[in-house]
């Protein structure tokens, strides 16, 4: 029989807020989108992102160490820390060898690459810093979680492009049910709002041109365009049933399902056929051995971009049938932006609170469904709603699928 896996601890640092402002931030609808303060954007046509304003490192980790460390390493590190001090555990209590960490980024350290190139330009190559390999490998996130809470079982980042949170999560989640590891820290981590990676994006066409906060990140709306670059971390921690019941631990949600597909199609654009994204959800619905007709919310992996939300409603389509028209469907993109590889994480947070709180969020900023899609996404205000499944998707560049299944938790009688 495999063992079943409890989510005990949640931590996210995100551009609608840190820590349990986040969610409050989710129920409210609020749009953390405004111009960029970050680089100066005179040259670009790409004038707003989702930044995180206020964020201190210090607040989590010592000064220095912060030095040491590029802005994603930080969010992760923050992100941990929030969800250790949610967890209730000492984690040096914990059996070193079998509490482990899959912290992933699609980017990795692009503040500090771009900012040792410029000096490696300006002033020479003697002037780049000790630290800039490590400070900028996107493996480094789970490595630093690791030493600081000693987690010594296995260890390793996942690199999906926007489906790595969700990735990490779930590979997680099957390192726990297969008895490999009785803890895990997983989750995503994202700063990719500079020069060099808005430019690029926005190069790929794919990003929103507009100076209109409220109708930027508009997913699954007839004038969407394109998405919004985010920044933040989302972390879980995952922990095998008996051994958090054992310790009286807080238990948000359980998870229960994990699919993971490739396109095979094309290196940024999503498969016509949906047949990828079909299959990603069918897959998780399997591992799950529940009915389609179960899943009560689909957080979307929505993007705002007009392929991604065509293609990702078909798989919903194929996948659900005449059902799909009665399941509530929401992009939180529309409030959080783009997280890219903290994404699915951050998503698979907002998935566990929703199934506790028995809360559906909006998308927000909808005003005109687009017609082909004619699905029900949660306009403007959320749904206060009994819930027992979620459903939540994350694809990416590469044609990586994924595909995660959350189950209410309920106490159950001894």
């Amino acid at each position: 029989m495999k063992r079943r896996v409890v989510i005990t601890g949640v931590g996210v640092v995100s551009p609608i807020g840190t820590g349990d402002e986040f969610w409050e931030g989710i129920k409210k609808g609020r749009c953390g989108i405004s111009p960029i303060e970050s680089f100066d954007t005179t040259d670009f046509n790409v004038k707003l992102a989702a930044e995180i304003k206020d964020f201190d490192p210090v607040q989590y980790i010592e000064k220095k160490e912060t030095k040491r460390m590029d802005r994603y390493s930080q969010f992760a590190l923050a992100a941990a820390d929030i969800a250790v001090r949610d967890f209730g555990l000492d984690t040096e209590k914990l059996d070193s060898h079998r509490f482990g960490c899959v912290v992933g980024s699609a980017v990795g350290g692009i503040h500090t690459i771009e900012a040792e190139h410029e000096k490696l330009l300006t002033k020479g190559p003697g002037k780049v810093s000790t630290f800039f390999i490590p400070m900028m490998l996107s493996n480094m996130a789970s490595g630093l979680i690791a030493i600081r809470y000693k987690a010594k079982a296995i260890n390793y980042s996942t690199v999906t492009a926007c489906a790595t949170g969700a990735n990490a999560i779930g590979e997680s989640y099957k390192k726990i049910q297969d008895g490999i590891c009785d803890v895990m820290l997983a989750g995503g981590s994202e700063a990719a709002i500079t020069p060099c990676s808005i430019a690029g994006f926005a190069a790929l066409t794919t990003l929103s041109t507009t100076t209109d906060v409220n109708r930027a990140s508009i997913p699954f709306d007839l004038e969407r365009h394109g998405f919004v670059m985010g920044e933040g971390a989302g972390i879980m921690i995952l922990e095998e049933y008996e051994h958090a019941v054992k310790r009286g631990a807080g238990i948000y949600a359980e998870i229960v399902g994990y699919g993971a597909t490739c396109d095979a199609y094309h290196m940024t654009s999503p498969d016509e056929s949906s047949e990828g994204q079909t299959n990603s959800m069918l897959c998780a619905i399997e591992d799950a051995g529940i009915r389609r007709e179960d899943i009560g919310y689909i957080n979307a992996h929505g993007t705002s971009t007009k392929y991604n939300d065509k293609f990702e409603t078909q798989a919903i389509k194929n996948v659900f049938g005449e059902y799909a028209e009665k399941i509530p469907i929401s992009s939180t993109k529309s409030m959080t932006g783009h997280l890219l590889g903290a994404a699915g994480a951050v998503e698979a947070v907002v998935c566990a609170r929703a199934l506790k709180d028995s809360y559906i969020p909006a998308t927000i900023n909808h005003l005109i469904t687009d017609p082909e899609l004619g699905l029900n996404f949660v306009p403007n205000e959320g749904i206060s709603q009994e819930l027992d499944y979620a459903l939540s998707n994350a694809f990416g560049f590469g044609g990586h699928n994924a595909t995660l299944i959350l189950k209410k938790h309920r106490q159950e009688l001894l």
